[in-house]
């Protein structure tokens, strides 16, 4: 038991260091030796856990999904208007893309023109973003002129050039910001009536994640 904990705080250890070397260096300019050290392992415990950096990367990513997974459904979950639960998890989002390094890295390998491999996490997401705008126009949410795919487009592309430009500037990423972008694009998308009910900087059930608090 002692040695399985012992190898799965150093697969997650080296899962972190790799994140932040992507992140900081780009996927091609990586060194498997700059991960080791960073993660304080030897060479041969990290070749024991992946075969090479392509398999550390999809590692990387696999468990950003997964934390983008465990976001999304949290807010449908909540089974509240599912354009409010749009905008609640893209502030989520933002939030795990300015403290968690391996979401971070993680979307910055998803556009790493070095990876070859196509990314689930921007998938994933968009997947999410569609299937949340379809109960929306299902539900008489949007607005009568808006279509759910038009929609998901918009928001998709706004999320995604949020994340690239919070890699280099973190005030892209910040509540005020993703705020907002809502304050101006919710009275476009919203049927009328109900847009004075939605919560552009997020609803009261919205959480942080460690190390971001709501503001």
């Amino acid at each position: 038991m002692v040695t399985q904990e012992r190898a799965a705080r150093t697969r997650r250890s080296l899962i972190r260091a790799a994140a932040e070397v992507f992140a900081e260096v780009g996927f091609v300019p990586a060194s498997l030796g700059v991960i080791s050290k960073r993660a304080g392992v030897s060479n041969g415990a990290l070749h024991f856990h992946f075969a090479n950096k392509n398999s550390l990367a999809e590692a990387v990513e696999a468990e950003a999904a997964e934390t983008v997974r465990r976001v999304t459904e949290a807010v449908r979950a909540r089974q509240g208007d599912p354009l409010q639960s749009v905008v609640d998890a893209t502030h989520e989002l933002m939030g795990y893309l300015a403290q968690d390094v391996v979401v971070r890295g993680g979307f910055g390998l998803a556009g790493d023109i070095g990876r070859r491999a196509e990314s689930p996490l921007r998938r994933e997401w968009q997947r999410w973003v569609e299937e949340s705008l379809r109960r929306a126009e299902r539900s008489g949410v949007l607005a009568r002129d808006v279509s759910w795919a038009d929609a998901a487009r918009v928001i998709v592309a706004a999320t995604v050039g949020l994340e690239v430009l919070g890699g280099a500037d973190a005030s892209w990423l910040s509540r005020q910001n993703v705020t907002r972008f809502w304050e101006l694009l919710l009275p476009r998308l919203a049927d009328r009536p109900r847009v004075s009910a939605l919560v552009s900087s997020g609803s009261a059930q919205l959480s942080a994640p460690p190390g971001r608090h709501p503001v």
